[in-house]
């Protein structure tokens, strides 16, 4: 099977994670995308701030009825931080025969040379990357100048939603709304758990009419 790996923190996954997976799927021919919460990202510094099991939670809610987005909870017991290689190292060895892809944005395209092992990741996984306001266009040669490694790169199209897991816990800590950032059965479960600062608000389903407002 052709396997698109998602790695990343996920605190907590978005409506921009989901798209990215979305258009991995299609564009790169995949059979599924899992999604790989870190345990400790190597590229942040410092804990998440919802555990490993909460956002592994808000990832099966976030991908619930679609039968081609799986999380994998692998990281959760390899050594940290999580780095790339060892993952694929794993899967690999977990699930022979697969044909990796690394999903990534972007943004972070540009700091891979910089990661650990980043010739023997190329080797072992194709690489999937979504545009990033901001970000250049991936470049397959400059990459295989930099690795010494030759790189199966495909760059995906679509718009490059600006959303970060950061803005949403920072808006979420302040008394904003996400609403339509995240799944709905994410946003509840930040607000019953009481993450990133949320609150159970008011219903949100209460009448129109008990609120002194008609429907026009």
């Amino acid at each position: 099977m052709r396997i698109g790996l998602f790695g990343g923190s996920f605190d907590p996954v978005h409506v921009g994670h989901l798209a990215m997976a979305e258009q991995a799927l299609h564009q790169a021919g995949l059979d599924e995308v899992w999604f790989l919460p870190a345990a400790a990202a190597p590229h942040k510094p410092g804990k998440s701030q919802a555990n490993f099991q909460s956002r592994l939670d808000m990832l099966q809610l976030a991908t619930a009825g679609h039968h081609r987005l799986k999380t994998c909870a692998i990281e959760k017991d390899l050594p940290t931080p999580s780095y790339t290689i060892n993952t694929i190292r794993a899967l690999s060895t977990n699930h022979p025969g697969n044909q990796w892809y690394f999903i990534l944005g972007g943004d972070m395209l540009a700091d891979l040379p910089l990661w650990r092992e980043p010739g023997q990741i190329v080797e072992m996984a194709g690489l999937v990357v979504m545009p990033r306001p901001g970000s250049t266009a991936p470049n397959s040669e400059d990459l295989r100048l930099k690795l010494g490694k030759p790189v199966r790169l495909l760059a995906l199209e679509g718009p490059a939603l600006d959303v970060s897991s950061g803005w949403i816990r920072s808006t979420l800590a302040s008394g904003g709304s996400v609403r339509y950032l995240v799944p709905r059965a994410v946003e509840r479960y930040i607000q019953e758990h009481e993450l990133y600062g949320a609150a159970e608000p008011a219903d949100p389903e209460k009448p129109l009419a008990q609120t002194g407002v008609t429907n026009a």
